[in-house]
């Protein structure tokens, strides 16, 4: 007769399987996964685009756009797409979707600068346009004068003038 211990009683086929993952590790995986792909479908389409995913992941996040939030289908969507995902090379899509958010940083940064940079055109005038000039000779001196009359002459009536934003563009085209 063979005596079994309660060691060997309460020894499960999986103790030593290191590639056994458990339900609920599982399913904590799956919900992170699934967030992740809520912050996806949050891009726009051309970030999304960006970041050259696979195609029928890319034509899912796509299609979440378009069904209501908080409903039944836009959560059965969710949970499809968190299964792509699995099956996606998930250390490659963060990677992209982490470059993504450093460029669009870095695009938000250069916004507030070249806001800043009008704000003291408009504020200084002509010696912060002959400093700009100095400093970036493919700026026009005439067109730059033109434009911060317009929008001074503008923000008078409207803080939000169409020269002002012209100032903004032109500043950052030929910067």
């Amino acid at each position: 007769m063979n005596v079994i211990d309660e060691a060997q009683l309460n020894k499960q086929p999986f103790d030593h399987d290191d590639e056994y993952i458990s339900r609920t590790e599982f399913k904590h995986e799956s919900a992170e996964i699934q967030k992740f792909g809520e912050q996806l479908a949050a891009l726009s389409k051309k970030q999304l685009q960006m970041m050259e995913l696979d195609e029928f992941l890319f034509d899912n996040l796509v299609k979440v756009k378009t069904i209501k939030p908080k409903t039944e289908a836009y959560r059965r969507q969710m949970q499809y797409i968190g299964k792509l995902m699995r099956t996606a090379d998930l250390d490659e899509v963060k990677q992209k979707f982490q470059k993504l958010h450093l460029l669009t940083g870095n695009e938000t940064i250069q916004v507030q600068k070249f806001e800043r940079i009008r704000d003291e055109v408009l504020a200084e005038g002509d010696s912060k346009i002959h400093e700009l000039i100095s400093e970036h000779p493919q700026l026009d001196r005439q067109k730059l004068r033109q434009l911060v009359r317009q929008a001074k002459k503008e923000l008078a009536k409207n803080p939000e003038s169409k020269a002002n934003k012209e100032l903004f563009v032109y500043l950052r085209q030929n910067w």
